[in-house]
């Protein structure tokens, strides 16, 4: 095809046309991108872009020169760039019930990384992992074409020149007030200012990708000032100089467990009610046939589908940790713990974490005498995909480290136990074997690989839920089994979730956790104050206690020195 052929065709009304529909489309598209989960459906498409305009007019008027190229630069690195902002932050909807937080999300890149290779496969895991940049390099190339349509307009289009400079002149024009149009409605959209009605029912659409975009300037700006307002909080502490704190705990060692994605969805969620109550009742019936005492009330994390270290930093240090950010923040302060009180008291603190593949530096912080990390536990078995261990396994492993002893007769510990069964993905489920049979957890690689696997399971929902289901009621009975064979030199143990799972598994809105208190009546009774139910059920309408304050309400309830 010859040059002349070329440029006819170029300047065919016609084909001009297509040219510039496929390209309007493209920016549209673009445009109209959601970042939340419940944002994707067909609706979506009757949303006008309000940026659109705005941008077609600046292309034209800025033209096929120098300036136009610069524009066209800027805008698509902008709008690849908002494009990846939309996607974390439908990512993080589904995982976490938030948007991305450019200043403090950054480091869960990595261990999003390494729980999607457990539920979802490596195969599928690096496909996608070299497929998102590929499509986001065609995607830049295919907004630089579309962009480059429409700042050539005037010369493939066949004018002559003063109409062409009129025609950009204009453009340029429309420029100043599609743009305020476009502040308008996301001033609107923000609060910043109210619009008569009127005239917010002039406004044809939204400009909800350059409202993103002006949402992450301030959320970056607001996120440094919180984390300021953070440290100076951190060093403020009304435990300072209370003294004495455990000594009303005597020699029973205090037990705290975490039990991963266990929120109030196992009470409210009619899924996993029948099943996760009833294992409450039956281990309420049991204990309490064993002389054991307990007592049952509401916290509420700070987050909820992930991130359970944000829950135990805030119950360990008195503060809200709702970001990565300010958990970083409380690291680098002199706040002291729960753990540094108790060792000052003279108990020993351990923390027990299987799901630590890895060295855990943080953990220096925090006050532990002891970290015992996945390695350290001593579990011969097979993972059970990105579980590291059974629960059961993870709780004779603690009584074989720390508690072989009577209590009484050694120093008495706090531990910190955050137990992975009931962490996604969920499957395979071990069963609950006689106690003198876990050993090194050998046993329990006859289960490790039973069933379908995560990449099968994860392809149905429902299949998820009953699977979680499962999971935690599996985590309870564990619990309930431990209380109960130590019944007769019981410690304190304290049992609360870490978090709610995602929400397309919890089913029901919050962040509400449950908490129960099992041990001896005098310690358990200590609690009742804080008007916590009897039993392992706590009634739902008891008042919520947030995580930072948790420290404190434990630190209250077992030491008489406490304010």
């Amino acid at each position: 095809m010859s040059d002349v052929t070329v440029q006819m065709r170029a300047q065919d009304p016609g084909w001009v046309m297509l040219r510039l529909s496929v390209a309007t489309l493209l920016l549209f598209l673009v445009l109209i991108q959601p970042n939340h989960p419940q944002a994707m459906t067909w609706g979506a498409l009757r949303l006008f872009p309000l940026e659109l305009p705005v941008i077609l007019a600046g292309l034209v008027a800025l033209g096929p020169g120098w300036a136009g190229r610069v524009g066209r630069g800027l805008l698509v690195v902008a709008l690849v760039a908002l494009v990846v902002i939309k996607l974390a932050d439908f990512v993080t909807f589904i995982a976490f019930n938030r948007g991305f937080n450019l200043v403090t999300d950054y480091n869960l890149v990595p261990a999003a990384f390494g729980l999607a290779q457990g539920s979802l496969g490596p195969v599928l895991v690096w496909i996608a992992l070299i497929t998102v940049p590929v499509m986001l390099l065609i995607l830049a190339v295919a907004l630089w074409w579309a962009t480059g349509v429409w700042s050539h307009l005037t010369s493939d289009v066949p004018l002559r020149l003063p109409a062409g400079t009129r025609l950009r002149r204009g453009a340029g024009l429309l420029v100043i007030p599609l743009a305020a149009v476009a502040v308008v409605e996301i001033g609107k959209a923000r609060g910043a200012w109210s619009v008569p009605a009127p005239v917010a029912e002039w406004i044809p659409g939204a400009a909800f990708t350059a409202r993103v975009g002006v949402e992450r300037v301030a959320q970056v700006r607001d996120t440094r000032a919180d984390l300021a307002h953070f440290r100076a909080a951190a060093e403020s502490d009304p435990m300072s100089r209370a003294s004495p704190l455990f000594d009303l705990l005597g020699d029973r060692d205090l037990i705290l467990v975490y039990v991963e994605s266990y929120g109030r969805s196992s009470f409210d969620n009619p899924l996993y009610r029948p099943t996760h109550v009833g294992s409450l009742r039956e281990i309420e019936a049991d204990l309490a046939a064993r002389g054991l005492a307990m007592r049952s009330g509401w916290s509420r994390a700070p987050m909820v589908g992930g991130q359970s270290w944000l829950a135990h930093g805030s119950v360990a240090s008195g503060m809200w940790l709702d970001t990565q950010g300010r958990y970083r923040a409380l690291l680098s302060s002199t706040r002291r713990t729960l753990l540094h009180y108790a060792q000052e008291h003279g108990l020993r603190t351990v923390a027990v974490k299987p799901a630590h593949v890895l060295p855990w530096p943080e953990g220096d912080y925090f006050g532990f005498d002891a970290i015992y990390n996945a390695a350290d536990l001593g579990y011969q078995g097979e993972p059970f995909n990105w579980v590291t261990m059974p629960d059961q396994f993870t709780m004779t492993a603690l009584d074989r480290l720390e508690r072989g002893a009577a209590q009484g007769t050694r120093t008495p510990i706090l531990a910190q136990v955050a137990l992975v069964s009931s962490h996604a993905p969920w499957t395979p489920i071990p069963p609950l074997i006689d106690w003198d049979e876990v050993g090194d957890g050998s046993i329990f690689s006859q289960w490790a690989n039973e069933g379908d696997p995560p990449e099968v399971v994860w392809r149905d929902h429902d299949r998820v839920r009953d699977q979680f289901r499962q999971a935690v009621d599996y985590s309870l009975q564990v619990i309930g089994s431990w209380a109960a064979r130590h019944a007769e030199d019981p410690p304190l143990l304290i049992m609360l979730g870490d978090h709610e799972p995602a929400g397309f598994v919890a089913g029901v809105p919050g962040a509400d956790v449950p908490i129960h208190v099992i041990g001896p009546e005098d310690l358990v009774a200590r609690f009742a104050d804080l008007g916590w139910s009897e039993g392992m059920v706590p009634d739902p309408d008891l008042a919520v206690i947030p995580m930072d304050a948790l420290r404190d309400t434990l630190l209250r309830a077992l030491g008489s020195g406490a304010p």
